[in-house]
């Protein structure tokens, strides 16, 4: 007999799912969830209310409910005659005296690497360790293992630090500090402590992405992206260039895809700002999203690189960098209408600015001749955004007079082209 047939005591059924209880879990509000599915509530959802109610549920905490979870093993018991099979005994959770014990002794040199292992195996088990280990303190002593790590002389830290000599990474401990850091997957509150007024942990992110490991140098971009997007305009601001040499370094490295990803996003995160716009633009940003456009094969990551290069030749040095790369124009031109109406948008964005603000009769004939007002055309006659087709019939009204006897426009828009 099938398990739904049966008559399931409503006081078994998770209030969320409607489904039996496995793992009964009971939060500071009195009502009992399937821990599964409270866990999902609270963690992928970013919700801190108890779903019945709407009251808040402080540091997350849930109490194993040990004596519903009997009542429902000797009923599946009961009913095995149906199909029903008796749940198993679920693993205790951790608790924060076992996590700082596991800090404690991670204070060894000598326990250090086998304390670190155990504190990422626990981080990647579920959210509710991960909650833990973030309540006892897990996060400070991770940074501050961080910082110890990867300490030099503070002749590195001011504005020469790229011209400076490079040092050892200790690779193992930095290796695991950082893969638990990330796994914790950490509060937005966590995150800004992390980031500071005093810039320490992310000037010793940045070391790493430039000595680290493959995976340090991973971990540290994919860290420093989450932080960026819980940062303030004040934080933002006080970003020095070597960390943008590095992260632009990074990107040329093809470290990873989540790597790569996370880079692009944290230069998304940090560039709206002026001053951190030229800051990526010394750093070569704009030729090496170019050569990554150009190889890019992947509708999302050619959606961001050209949102980032849109945001880069808003100031005129990013404009300059984009027209001195041989492929400049052309790759973004080559990208209308083949990836998206995103990338569209963005393409016909770029190609405004330089119109606007760097068209010099050199450049407004080189767009002629990797096929803009081919593609500008096609953009006003196919369906899609309104705001692309005004900023593409913008950019052939302001190079009308050069380009309206090409033969790569059409003979049949001639009589409607702008004048």
């Amino acid at each position: 007999m099938p398990m739904e047939e049966v008559e399931i005591p409503s006081f078994f059924l998770c209030p969320i799912s409607l489904q039996l209880m496995k793992d009964p879990v009971t939060v500071p509000t009195g009502i009992t969830y399937d821990r599964e599915s409270i866990e999902k509530w609270l963690f992928s959802a970013k919700s801190s209310t108890c779903p019945v109610t709407k009251q808040a549920i402080p540091d997350c905490e849930l109490t194993p409910n040990h004596t519903l979870r009997r009542l429902i093993q000797s009923w599946c018991t009961l009913n095995a005659a149906h199909g029903i099979e008796r749940i198993p005994t679920p693993r205790p959770p951790i608790s924060k005296s076992q996590i700082a014990k596991l800090l404690h002794e991670a204070e060894s040199p000598d326990m250090r690497n086998k304390c670190l292992k155990r504190l990422r195996s626990i981080a990647t088990e579920n959210a509710t360790n991960r909650c833990c280990m973030e309540a006892a303190g897990a996060a400070d002593f991770l940074a501050t293992l961080v910082k110890n790590e990867t300490s030099v002389s503070s002749t590195l830290l001011d504005e020469t630090l790229s011209d400076c000599l490079s040092f050892e990474v200790t690779t193992r401990p930095l290796d695991e500090a950082l893969a638990v850091l990330y796994h914790l997957q950490l509060s937005k509150a966590s995150l800004k402590n992390l980031i500071g007024n005093d810039g320490v942990f992310v000037d010793s992110l940045t070391r790493i992405m430039r000595s680290g490991t493959c995976d340090s140098r991973a971990y540290a971009v994919m860290l420093l992206k989450s932080m960026f997007e819980v940062a303030d305009i004040i934080q933002l601001s006080r970003l020095r260039k070597e960390l943008f040499v590095e992260v632009v370094r990074l990107l040329r490295d093809q470290v990873s895809q989540k790597a790569t990803k996370s880079a692009l996003k944290l230069l998304i995160l940090a560039c709206p700002m002026g001053r951190n716009r030229v800051k990526a633009v010394k750093a070569s940003a704009v030729p090496v999203l170019i050569d990554l456009l150009l190889d890019s094969c992947n509708k999302r990551q050619s959606e961001t690189i050209l949102l980032l290069l849109d945001v880069l030749c808003q100031c005129a040095e990013g404009r300059a960098k984009l027209l001195e790369h041989g492929a400049g124009i052309a790759i973004v031109s080559k990208r209308i209408l083949r990836v998206s109406e995103t990338a569209n948008e963005r393409c016909v964005r770029i190609l405004l600015s330089i119109s606007k603000f760097s068209a010099t009769p050199s450049i407004v004939q080189e767009m002629l001749q990797v096929g803009v007002a081919t593609k500008l055309c096609l953009v006003l006659q196919v369906e899609g955004r309104r705001e692309t087709k005004e900023k593409a019939r913008e950019i052939l009204k302001l190079h009308a007079r050069a380009w309206k006897n090409s033969p790569c426009i059409p003979a049949d828009f001639l009589s409607s082209y702008p004048a």
